[in-house]
């Protein structure tokens, strides 16, 4: 196998787009490591090759070590590596941004800084989860009263569907045994939500932590995501599963989420509902690989990167000729 230095790294426009990977790859209890551009899982049972750039979200559960080489692979092809516990219900860790243009995140904290846009972004997010409703001129208090009925009528609606008792969310953190089998479904779909709605706000290069609905936590924002497909593919699913029996809930809700998020294309639905939420002001906005870095100037105006604008022009002519501007 060659080394690391002795590849040349992946370019960005070879990659895979985020919105047609795979949603995620869980894995545990064995080694990744790297064969070329393809990862390997090895465990007792053999070797299992993984195209790296078709992959959206790694999740490393317990019991795995990964090597340097293939950490290297999965940051050159843009991944999102996220350690998580036991089923996938907990968050330890997460990796890097595929996005190199920093205008979605720009428009994200121009939105967030304002209470009046970041109330409108609230609306938005609603108006995407219900579709029949308008949550035009609601306060936060009445969007979230109404949101809360919603989802108690969602679970009334699949338990009737499914034949699946439902009393209630009930779940203890750190502990996906002490719930009944749907609420141990309801709680690894989430989870998988979790790690899926990350993986694309991380890829799209926005900010974890500016949130419009959630608050307070470094994942607000990817809290947000997640819940705008709660109710139309993570309850759905988790019910589905609770309905089929009792026994390995965990790991059947994450089969069955992920067949449900690469059939439903929910990948690709979430770039273009993040984008929608915030829209750039420019017509010529520059491709999301691009290494284009430009100075902000007066009044918002864009000036290239790379050259001196000293006042002084004997100064500026000679750091011209030099070919650097520090």
């Amino acid at each position: 196998m060659a080394t690391v230095g002795s590849r040349p790294a992946t370019s960005p426009r070879q990659l895979t787009r985020v919105g047609d990977r795979l949603s995620f790859v869980y894995l545990e209890r064995c080694v990744v490591h790297r064969d070329s551009n393809a990862l390997t899982a090895e465990d007792a049972d053999g070797t299992t090759h993984i195209p790296s750039a078709t992959i959206g979200t790694l999740l490393l559960g317990p019991g795995t070590r990964v090597t340097h080489q293939a950490m290297a692979l999965l940051g050159d092809t843009g991944a999102v590596v996220v350690w998580v516990g036991e089923n996938g219900v907990r968050f330890y860790a997460g990796g890097r941004a595929l996005n190199r243009s920093s205008a979605l995140v720009e428009a994200q904290a121009l939105a967030w800084a304002n209470q009046r846009t970041r109330l409108d972004v609230a609306r938005a997010m609603y108006r995407l989860r219900f579709p029949d409703e308008d949550p035009a001129g609601l306060t936060r208090r009445q969007l979230l009263g109404q949101e809360g009925d919603r989802v108690k009528r969602c679970y009334a609606h699949e338990a009737s569907r499914t034949g699946v008792p439902w009393r209630g969310r009930r779940f203890t953190p750190g502990d996906f045994g002490s719930g009944d089998a749907i609420n141990q479904a309801v709680t690894a779909a989430a989870q998988c939500m979790y790690g899926i709605a990350q993986t694309v706000v991380t890829a799209l290069g926005c900010s974890p932590g500016l949130g419009f609905v959630h608050s307070g936590h470094e994942l607000s924002f990817v809290l947000d995501i997640a819940d705008l497909y709660k109710t139309d593919i993570g309850i759905p699913v988790a019910f589905d599963v609770a309905a089929e029996g009792p026994e390995d809930v965990g790991p059947r809700t994450r089969r069955a989420l992920r067949d449900r998020v690469n059939s439903t294309g929910l990948l690709d639905r979430c770039v273009r509902d993040i984008q929608a939420l915030f829209p750039t002001t420019t017509d010529s906005r520059p491709e999301p690989y691009d290494d284009r870095v430009t100075l902000l100037s007066d009044k918002g105006a864009r000036m290239a990167a790379g050259r001196n604008y000293a006042d002084d022009t004997a100064v500026q002519d000679a750091r011209a000729r030099d070919g650097v501007i520090w």
